[in-house]
């Protein structure tokens, strides 16, 4: 399934109270992917900040260029499944990365994911802090406890094939995003693992590019209790319907 003419990116940025680190993300992927002469677009999903991130998206709109920066709200916060469907809407790319907003990912290894994805003609690929030369920067003890321990019990419970699990930072065929997306039910934390898992299911083949991961450096993260028991019944759901 090769991809039809040159490769387009389309940057899914779902946004959450994030007015600190937008611009400073959106001017390090238009430098990235302008430097490596990728055709993209950047559309910007926020769900309803109170804290003014749809103003920033606004300025960055004018000062990129509506071509460049599309920002695609919503009213509320509902959820990072439905805000990449409802971000794949608007896409144009015949590829889509998906990323943190945060400053957790450097766009600095999209070039990569995409060198790596003709290498290997991979309908999917995927960051991992797991293995190679990646790694996670700035978490505590127990947030880098968290996350092995998914990874770990997701690994040993459904076989996926792949290192890093709870990552999201992708790059996908933008037609396998689609099929994804209909078989998905997860939302929040599970929904990566969940990706992954039913792309093996589909025959979609996956390949994995190593990445620093860096804690975020404005705001607070979105990972609390909730998102840990949900995780946990989310895999069993998984475990108990693979």
């Amino acid at each position: 399934m090769a991809a039809r003419g040159p490769p387009r990116l389309s940057v899914l940025l779902p946004t959450y109270n994030e007015r600190d680190n937008l611009p400073l993300v959106v001017w390090l992927l238009a430098r990235t992917l302008g430097d490596s002469g990728i055709d993209f677009e950047i559309i910007i999903i926020d769900d309803g900040s109170p804290d003014g991130t749809q103003e920033v998206a606004q300025q960055l709109e004018k000062i990129y260029g509506s071509d460049k920066i599309l920002l695609r709200p919503r009213a509320k916060k509902l959820g990072l499944g439905t805000a990449y469907i409802h971000g794949m809407k608007y896409a144009t790319g015949n590829f889509i990365v998906i990323m943190d907003a945060d400053l957790s990912h450097h766009p600095k290894f999209i070039p990569e994911f995409i060198r790596k994805q003709k290498e290997g003609n991979f309908d999917i690929v995927s960051g991992t802090r797991y293995k190679g030369n990646g790694g996670v920067y700035g978490w505590d003890l127990k947030r880098k406890l968290i996350s092995r321990g998914a990874n770990f019990l997701t690994q040993v419970l459904l076989r996926p094939g792949a290192s890093d699990l709870t990552g999201s930072f992708r790059l996908y065929r933008k037609e396998v995003l689609e099929k994804l997306m209909e078989k998905c039910v997860s939302k929040g934390y599970v929904f990566q693992m969940e990706m992954i898992v039913r792309a093996r299911q589909l025959g979609f083949t996956v390949g994995e590019v190593p990445i620093s991961f860096v804690d975020r450096v404005y705001g607070e993260s979105k990972l609390g209790g909730n998102e840990i028991v949900s995780f946990l019944k989310g895999l069993l759901t998984l475990f108990a319907t693979t």
